[in-house]
This record gives structure tokens, sequence and C-alpha cells, in this order.
């Protein structure tokens, strides 16, 4: 797979989150950052998306950490403020969390484009492809395959893609699979941006309900969905929640929390 050319890191104010580069965005700048990386001929932009669960993930998972620094990272949940403002004294500009920030792009990007989905149940996939269709009827969308194919069939499934011609390629097959997929399948000739968007299909689809708006700006969505799933999800939220503030509390009173940026190749500009 042929790496697209790295762009210098100065290119994208950035925070270190335990140690993970995060994107330092407003809205604005986010959006004015995706439109620019979408009209260049070639190419291509990887966005991922750091909470908390993730960052425990990523706190064990030294490989899918790796993957993280290739990629652009967005800050996504209340935990990740927390840590910002524990580290550098201010609290993102910005949740960019998944869930909003795809369809609010979608909604920003006025040039139709063609947008490719890998991910979720068969079922689900479709309407949330529907659904999407509905939100921003002058973009494509093309569900190419649901998240359980074999993963041996992974060079087919992305021949589909290139057929298909997508500008956007969404893979939601949950983390840290989708980004170690993304990282060891997708190049370039793929689509010129990918993002990696976890249960994104699944709300798109109304299959789980989100959680009511103040909830979602006051960033404790984790609680809805606690009380909706509690069986699923109280393992992440309930003991994941406190590991990583642990996390969080260790990184700072080692004295790490402002360590320079690392020199990471991120998977961003023209090749």
């Amino acid at each position: 797979m042929t790496k697209t050319a790295a762009v210098s890191n100065a290119a994208i104010p950035r925070r270190l989150i335990l140690g993970l580069p995060v994107a330092d965005f407003d809205w604005a700048n986010a959006f004015a950052f995706t439109a620019e990386a979408l009209s260049r001929p070639g190419g291509q932009t990887l966005f991922s998306f750091l909470n908390a669960n993730n960052a425990n993930l990523m706190m064990r998972d030294g490989d899918y950490r790796d993957v993280l620094n290739r990629q652009i990272v967005l800050p996504d949940g209340h935990g990740i403020d927390i840590a910002s403002y524990l580290f550098h004294g201010s609290m993102f500009p910005a949740n960019l969390n998944g869930t909003d920030f795809v369809p609010a792009l979608l909604t920003f990007i006025e040039r139709p484009l063609r947008v490719a989905m890998i991910g979720a149940r068969p079922n689900v996939l479709a309407r949330a492809a529907e659904n999407f269709r509905k939100h921003t009827p002058w973009h494509e969308f093309l569900p190419v395959s649901d998240g359980f194919f074999d993963r041996e069939r992974s060079s087919e499934i992305l021949a589909d893609v290139r057929a298909r011609e997508a500008d956007i390629l969404l893979v939601a097959m949950g983390s840290p699979g989708q980004e170690k997929w993304v990282d060891a399948h997708v190049g370039p000739q793929d689509a010129r941006l990918v993002i990696t968007v976890g249960a994104l299909f699944d709300f798109v689809a109304e299959e789980f309900p989100r959680a009511p708006r103040f909830l979602r700006r006051l960033r404790l969505e984790w609680f809805f969905r606690l009380a909706i799933e509690p069986r699923r999800m109280w393992r992440r939220y309930v003991l994941g929640n406190p590991l990583f503030l642990c996390h969080v509390l260790w990184h700072k009173l080692s004295g790490r929390a402002r360590e320079t940026v690392a020199d990471t190749s991120l998977r961003t500009g023209t090749s």
C-alpha cells in the first residue's frame, strides 16, 4: 500500500493527552481543514477520535497508540476535556465527537460527494445510509459492506470502494479494530478522507437513541448510554471512567503531561 507524505506537525495545532497528540480545533477550523483536505487532487487524510474508553485501550495496547499517532485524532467527550484542563489549563475548544462531527461536516460541505460506508450490521448499515440521504441529499451514500466481513476479504471490499470512486470512507467497526484495519489496509487510492466512526451508524439508523441535548451540552452522553444499555456499557463507564482518571492523575503527577509532541508521521497530505 502506498503511504502518503506527511505534513509538518506544526500545520495542525495539537495538545498532548496521555502522550498522544490530539488536534486542537474549534468547529470552524475543523471544517475548514477537512474541506481543504477534500479539495486536494491527491493524498489522504485519516481522522480518528480519542475518548476515555479509547484512551484506556491505548494505554495497554502499544500498537493501537502507534496507529493513532499516524492519524489525526479529534477530542471526544468530557473525560478528554478533564485531561486537557489538568495538563494544559483549559478544555478543548470543541467536542468533536464523531456522532456530531460527521453529520455536521456533511452539512457544511455543499459540493456533492460520494461517501462509502463500511461497518455495523447489514440492516443498520442500510438504514444509516438512507437516513444520511435524508439529512444531506446532495451527497451520495454508498453502503459497501457490513462490519463483520472476513478480514481476508479486505482487498475485495476496498476494490469495491475504489470502483465507486468514493471521496469519503466512513468505517464503523469498533475500536481499536477499525483504526488498525484502516492503518493496515486503506490507502490514498481508496478515498481522500477516511474517518473511523465507532457507533455512528447505530445512532444515524436510530438503532439507539441519542441523549437529550442538555446532556450532550454538558458532555454527559455517556451517562445516558449507561442508563439505556447498562449490561453492555457498565464495564466501559463504571470501571473505565475511574481507570481513565487514574491514568490522567498518574500522568499529571509524573510530570509527563507537557512533554514535547513527538515527531510522528501523520497520514495526511499529498502523495
